[in-house]
């Protein structure tokens, strides 16, 4: 029997905005120092939380390389 298929750290979907609201999107986010989608993702969020559902967040990968094993060099 094959193995599950592994689930995507983020679910990639096309999203069509009005361009008016992309812009203003776009403004948010280059104040915030984040990416539209970033901002998209946070804007949700508070909409979510406002209504009451509590959407944890999924911890992500560290970046960067991985720390050197044994001494130092």
């Amino acid at each position: 029997m094959a193995a599950p298929p592994k689930k995507a750290a983020k679910k990639a979907f096309a999203l069509r905005l009005d361009p008016a609201l992309h812009d203003a999107v776009e403004r948010l986010a280059a104040g915030e120092l984040r990416s539209v989608n970033a901002e998209i993702e946070m804007l949700l969020r508070e909409a979510l939380k406002r209504r009451g559902v509590e959407v944890p967040v999924t911890a992500r990968p560290r970046r960067g390389r991985p720390p050197k094993e044994g001494g130092e060099p």
